[in-house]
């Protein structure tokens, strides 16, 4: 598969209609309140075309973080005052944790936001990076940057869902784990929600 049939392939995920998701699927029970506020965000789903196919560049944050240590993530977060938008708040934030410069991505579009436990109200933005750079992961954010083959998040069969206790509830999840990655939560469910969407 070239980089044009991947991209088509990606677009076309992009235009099938599809309700936002959030961190409370699988866990019908919790009623959220009406008025709680969200913050927005943005995080940059970046697929690169590598030797062995198309992958999808994922970090592994510092395990001295205070929110979410050494959990797998996308490159992203909040959206600042200087930014535009959650496009421009990914694209910032990839390069500031792993060098990615703005203008290696070409940016396809937005999926459907995503909610998570932690109030933020992220937009995942799709884009496939031009030409080939080094990684430079973020000293004290970013643990290590790595890749997984397209393939595999895209293939719902590989996804389970499992649970923990979550503020003395349990917690349903999605998980997609790959080789020594535990790859789970809202990172989970952005992909496992474009797996939906992108054609057989």
């Amino acid at each position: 598969m070239n980089r044009a049939d991947i991209k088509e392939g990606l677009l076309r995920a992009l235009r099938t209609p599809r309700a936002a998701s959030s961190d409370f699927d699988l866990n019908p029970d919790v009623v959220l309140p009406a008025e709680r506020k969200l913050r927005m965000a943005g995080v940059l789903v970046a697929v690169m075309i590598a030797p062995d196919g198309p992958r999808v560049v994922l970090t592994k944050r510092s395990s001295a973080l205070k929110h979410h240590p050494g959990q797998i993530a996308f490159p992203g977060g909040k959206v600042d005052d200087g930014d535009a938008d959650p496009i421009a708040a990914a694209l910032r934030e990839a390069q500031e944790e792993i060098g990615l410069p703005p203008e290696n991505v070409e940016v396809l579009g937005t999926l459907p936001g995503h909610e998570t436990v932690t109030s933020f109200d992220v937009v995942p933005v799709l884009g496939m990076i031009r030409a080939d750079f080094e990684p430079r992961p973020e000293p004290g954010e970013v643990d290590e940057v790595f890749t997984v083959p397209l393939a595999h998040v895209m293939d719902p069969s590989l996804y389970s869902i499992q649970h923990r206790r979550w503020r003395g509830q349990r917690r349903y999840y999605f998980t997609v784990p790959y080789g020594p990655y535990y790859i789970w939560g809202a990172t989970a469910r952005i992909l496992r929600g474009l797996a939906e969407r992108m054609p057989e």
